[in-house]
């Protein structure tokens, strides 16, 4: 069983996939986690002429068992993964290890921004998760502030809005719910109800195949 769980940032989809992961007993990936380290490793150039080289050979140099997600938090990073995610080659070089880790036996739970369309087109179980932006804003807000940071709120919801532009108007068009994706909307749940609904859509998914074998 392959779940597929996308969605813009800050609209559960993280949280909701290890939910899923744990509740199913499969292993997870926060594919977003991959981005954010080539976006860390390429900060201090981000802005010069020859990134999308830099960023590739970063993607292509990348360990994924080295990857710390405490240390890839934060506001910053996340517009520094959307700024190189556009880029061909390092969607190139991160493809493969996502689909091994997909395709591995007894399935998966990623979460990400094109798992349902282009990382597992066959998912069995694809979540299209959203939220307003406004209460998006609001729930990345509340979780710098636990970790003791301060928080600008309107610049953070430029931010958002910035990233889901960038990611609507990207190259690879990756970034839209799969034909077979169910959309959930998180914007009034909380996030133990919207766990619940996923659970509930995913075990859904999992009786359609059941019954179509």
């Amino acid at each position: 069983m392959i779940i597929a769980v996308d969605g813009p940032a800050a609209s559960g989809k993280g949280t909701i996939g290890a939910a899923l992961a744990a509740h199913f007993g499969l292993p997870h990936l926060d594919t977003g986690l991959l981005y954010r380290a080539i976006g860390r490793a390429v900060a201090a150039r981000i802005d010069d002429a020859d990134i999308e080289t830099l960023a590739t050979a970063a993607a292509q140099a990348l360990d994924l068992t080295t990857l710390d997600a405490d240390r890839l938090v934060g506001a910053e990073t996340g517009i520094l993964a959307s700024r190189i995610a556009v880029f061909p080659g390092v969607r190139k070089a991160l493809f493969a290890a996502q689909r091994s880790f997909a395709l591995q036996d007894g399935g998966a739970v990623l979460d990400g921004r094109d798992i349902g369309t282009a990382i597992a087109p066959e998912a069995e179980a694809k979540l299209f998760i959203v939220a307003d932006p406004e209460i998006r804003a609001e729930r990345r807000a509340r979780q710098f502030e636990a970790r003791g940071e301060t928080v600008d709120r309107a610049k953070l919801l430029r931010d958002i809005c910035e990233r889901d532009a960038r990611d609507a108007a990207a190259p690879h068009g990756g970034f839209r719910p799969a034909h077979d994706a169910v959309l959930l909307d998180t914007s009034n749940l909380d996030i133990e109800a919207a766990i619940k609904a996923a659970i509930a859509e995913v075990e859904a998914a999992m009786a359609r195949k059941k019954a179509s074998r």
